[in-house]
């Protein structure tokens, strides 16, 4: 289980040493749609994207985009704040972090990756309950966000929930087909179920 608390962290905040922002093509063409626009069609082809492919350096690379992606969050206040609520979290200062998170999402409830942020932030604290709240939020948001899936999933595999764990690492698969983790837990899981029912 010690592996399991080691995993989420990683995987949640896995894109936070990406660049803060991958500039595409169109990026200087001054007919582009609109920023939330472009933004939404950028995720809507990496998701794509990230569900067909097979490599998995490749697929993890489109992951890091998405990260990038879901990073931005339109204001440069915002940003700073999840700066230094990543600095806080680094040096094991929960309650700083979580000051700043809270100032996130009250400031801008629509930035998904605050509420994630913030939902991680109570797991390293193991505050399941509120870490499940926020991780709520952060799927209405973008119920494609294999990271809330992915931290879903540890809870309830740490609170003895192993059918609701497997179910939610299915539906992070369902996204990220060739996230190594969540098939490796996939198979420990439906291992050790399997083993239940006899």
């Amino acid at each position: 289980m010690r592996i399991l608390f080691a995993l989420i962290p990683a995987l949640l905040l896995s894109g936070i040493a990406l660049p803060a922002a991958i500039s595409p093509a169109w990026a200087d063409d001054p007919v582009a749609p609109p920023v939330a626009a472009t933004k939404q069609a950028r995720l809507d082809q990496l998701f794509v994207d990230l569900r067909r492919e097979r490599n998995e350096k490749a697929a993890e690379r489109i992951a890091g985009r998405i990260w990038s992606e879901w990073f931005q969050s339109g204001s440069a206040s915002i940003d700073l704040m999840m700066q230094w609520s990543q600095k806080a979290m680094e040096n094991q200062k929960y309650d700083v972090a979580l000051d700043f998170l809270d100032q996130v999402v009250t400031l801008q409830p629509a930035y998904a990756e605050g509420w994630n942020r913030r939902a991680t932030v109570h797991f390293m604290m193991k505050n399941y309950g509120k870490s499940m709240s926020d991780i709520d939020r952060t799927l209405q948001l973008e119920p494609r966000h294999f990271g809330a899936l992915s931290g879903l999933a540890q809870i309830m595999a740490e609170t003895g929930h192993k059918q609701s764990a497997l179910e939610a690492w299915q539906k992070v698969l369902a996204i990220y087909p060739m996230m190594r983790s969540a098939q490796d837990q996939v198979g420990t899981l439906s291992e050790e179920l399997a083993g239940e029912g006899i």
